[in-house]
């Protein structure tokens, strides 16, 4: 808690430092993850990545349903077979399990790389559109604050750079 206190007393103290030796030191802020969720690239990212998704679930629904009718079709043989081909097919189910939940997370893996792939280029370019926002609003700096980790707890709205940031994004090929 202290040394939260004492960062923050240092970042004050830094501002007042800005502010001092720059008369016109002026900051705004940009919501990053709203740019890339209502741009028009993030948009058509996000949507491959469910076409993704939605596939990889198709998958692994049935190969859970494969799972669960190999267990169903052991346990009403059960009476049937003999103690040592229960344990051999018990232990099939298990390795079948086993390969499913390996699947489920490569799939996971696999769809967190891929998104990482799909916005990496987009937040590149948003930092570039952030910079020329900045320029042309002389703004001397700009901090990324979003609803999901809000840095900002008040700040008027013309220092708010999203809409002009999002705007900028999609006007950009």
């Amino acid at each position: 808690m202290k040394k939260n206190m004492f960062t923050t007393m240092i970042a004050a103290l830094v501002m007042m430092f800005a502010m001092s030796a720059h008369a016109e030191f002026k900051m705004g802020y940009v919501d990053v993850q709203e740019v890339i969720k209502n741009s028009k690239a993030g948009k058509k990212a996000f949507e491959d990545l469910k076409k993704d998704q939605e596939k990889k679930n198709k998958e692994l629904e049935k190969k859970k349903a494969d799972v669960e009718k190999m267990r169903e079709d052991i346990e009403k043989k059960r009476s049937v077979l003999s103690e040592e081909a229960f344990g051999k097919k018990a232990q099939e189910l298990q390795e079948e399990m086993m390969k499913f939940n390996q699947g489920a997370q490569k799939a996971q893996a696999e769809l967190a790389k891929k998104e990482n792939d799909l916005v990496a280029p987009i937040v590149d370019k948003i930092k570039k559109i952030i910079e020329k926002v900045a320029k042309d609003k002389g703004l001397s700096m700009v901090i990324q604050s979003s609803q999901a980790t809000p840095i900002v707890v008040y700040a008027a709205s013309e220092v708010n750079v999203t809409n002009d940031v999002l705007t900028a994004f999609d006007k950009e090929k």
